[in-house]
């Protein structure tokens, strides 16, 4: 309906999936070439101006051989996947990535679970892939203080190791590891 009533249709791409997994997408006519979109149980992968017609193909494939992957990291394989096929005409320049949890909340601040944005960059995908390393470490850390907050420090432990392991040459983590346990007697 939406897409029958404008009149610049042919020029736009768009596509909605709802919670249910149902999913709906459209391409104009008028796109610029190499312009596809390709659904699948519970995702679409949509792209124009690509360098070629490899690209949305690529991006299907990669959503579907990493099923296994949390979403962002998915969505992250599927970039890496468009652009080892081709990527943009235009090359390659900025990538964001924006997660959001599945029900609204009353906590703004929760609503995205990931958003991250690499506005200028020689190769913003993997740039945007080691931010999100960096996010999940941080989450890891976060477990860790609301470990030691509950007194549990074999689980603080564990959470702040993990986050080391990822980035073992990061000295806040050390910093505030070393803070917890001095805390913590």
């Amino acid at each position: 309906q939406l897409v029958e009533q404008d009149k610049g249709r042919e020029n736009r791409q768009v596509t909605f999936l709802d919670a249910h997994g149902s999913v709906s997408a459209f391409t104009g006519e008028k796109c610029v070439e190499a312009a596809e979109d390709l659904t699948g149980k519970n995702f679409s992968v949509q792209a124009n101006m690509m360098l070629n017609d490899k690209v949305v193909p690529a991006m299907a494939e990669a959503f579907m051989r990493y099923s296994d992957h949390p979403l962002a990291e998915r969505v992250v394989e599927v970039l890496k996947a468009a652009q080892e096929a081709g990527g943009d005409i235009r090359g390659k320049q900025s990538a964001a990535l924006i997660v959001v949890g599945p029900e609204k909340t009353d906590k703004s601040w929760e609503d995205k679970k990931i958003d991250l944005r690499v506005d200028d960059h020689k190769q913003p995908v993997k740039e945007l892939e080691r931010l999100l390393k960096v996010a999940r470490a941080y989450e890891h850390m976060n477990k860790g203080d609301l470990a030691v907050e509950a007194g549990d420090m074999e689980k603080a432990l564990k959470e702040y190791g993990t986050a080391e392991k990822m980035f073992p040459d990061n000295l806040e983590m050390k910093f505030w590891k070393a803070v917890a346990l001095a805390n913590s007697g």
